[in-house]
């Protein structure tokens, strides 16, 4: 049921029935087997710590390494280590296979667009060239030969497996949410210019695109893979209004002050680290317009209110995963970082966005009540109006 458009790799029925197992093992883990680690720590775990130091667990990393010796956590923690790596293996070998085929598909799409902006000159930082992001060899950003869209492909499938679908056939579900969020609270909201960073091969961006077609919007990336296969991917779904952009997200002098209407960052703050994360937010209160809105949507920050046990099932993908940086961003006061790159607090405005549901995969669902830390359709937005 993954959605199919001109670029997307073609599978044999071997490579079709991984990627089914591998989604259906994700949502296995969140179903079945998170609910068994939560009753180990509270029946086994935290009793135990609390007997041997004579007072209770005091924050997530005291329960994050009580919860190491134990063979819930451990199980739930192998497998789910596991799906992510076999992932990887399955998507990247049915896109090596092809990787030529594919790179001729995406050049006869986007040779000689405009739309299509490519920067040789843009350099890699190091916190993007030296990590896998999620267990991905060589990340966003590798490049096996010219032209090459290898890693845009195997990235393009993979997010419906990590997510067991729930995002979507297209895996599109967070940008959907999101128009949807906006359309809720600023339903007089009418963009011109919209900017996606750090928006990959568009699945967050071009519901965006569709849902506001008088709209030109922007996607930022590093990776020049993300970038051709975007395209693509884009003018094989019918999305025209878009252009794909190489730049780093830090420094974006290319665009005027005030250039765009709304600024968008969908699951990215998690990959940067803090000089990063800090330029990136100074230039997105340059880059917008008075007026205009400037969204961030995240995993949720660690709060008192969220529990140590839950803020160390969270933190597993900063251990696991390949994301040095989640840990950090998620115990930040994200408030005061954007009040310190120029927004005004009073301004700062606060929600939460779910997946749009897929009737065309799961027609029957359910509010969903699963829970894995970090991979449910549900999140929360930090942004600013202008």
């Amino acid at each position: 049921m993954i959605g199919r458009h001109a670029v997307f790799p073609e599978t044999s029925h071997d490579e079709i029935e991984r990627i089914n197992f591998l989604a259906q093992m994700n949502r296995h883990l969140a179903a079945r087997v998170v609910p068994g680690v939560r009753a180990a720590y509270e029946s086994r775990v935290a009793p135990a710590f609390e007997a041997a130091n004579g007072r209770p667990i005091g924050h997530r990393h005291e329960a994050r390494k009580a919860m190491l010796a134990d063979p819930a956590f451990q199980t739930w923690s192998a497998l789910r280590r596991a799906t992510m790596e076999q992932r990887q293996q399955a998507g990247r070998w049915t896109a090596l296979r092809q990787c030529e085929t594919l790179a001729a598909k995406a050049a006869a799409l986007t040779e000689g667009d405009p739309r299509l902006e490519l920067d040789p000159s843009v350099a890699i930082p190091r916190y993007v060239s030296a990590v896998d992001h999620h267990c991905m060899p060589g990340s966003y950003h590798t490049e096996y030969f010219p032209g090459d869209v290898t890693n845009g492909a195997n990235y393009d499938h993979g997010g419906f497996v990590t997510t067991g679908g729930l995002l979507g056939k297209y895996v599109d579900g967070g940008g959907q949410a999101v128009v949807k969020w906006v359309r809720k609270h600023l339903p007089d909201f009418k963009p011109r210019k919209i900017l996606e960073i750090g928006g990959t091969v568009g699945h967050s961006s071009l519901p965006l695109a569709q849902a506001f077609p008088e709209a030109e919007l922007t996607v930022v990336d590093l990776g020049t893979p993300m970038l051709r296969y975007g395209l693509a991917r884009a003018k094989s779904l019918g999305v025209d209004n878009v252009r794909f952009v190489q730049a780093s997200g830090e420094d974006l002098s290319r665009f005027a002050d005030g250039s765009f209407d709304w600024v968008q960052t969908t699951m990215f703050l998690h990959e940067l680290s803090l000089p990063a994360l800090r330029n990136i937010l100074r230039e997105s209160r340059r880059l917008v317009r008075d007026g205009g809105i400037v969204l961030h949507v995240e995993q949720p920050q660690y709060t008192p209110e969220m529990s140590y046990f839950e803020q160390a099932m969270r933190d597993w993908d900063a251990f696991y995963n390949a994301e040095p940086f989640w840990s950090r961003l998620h115990e930040m006061d994200l408030d005061a970082e954007m009040e310190r790159a120029g927004f005004e607090r009073s301004r700062i405005i606060h929600g939460a966005v779910f997946g749009v549901v897929d009737r065309d995969l799961f027609p029957d669902a359910q509010e969903d009540e699963t829970e894995d830390y970090g991979r449910k359709a549900a999140w929360e937005v930090i942004g600013v109006v202008a």
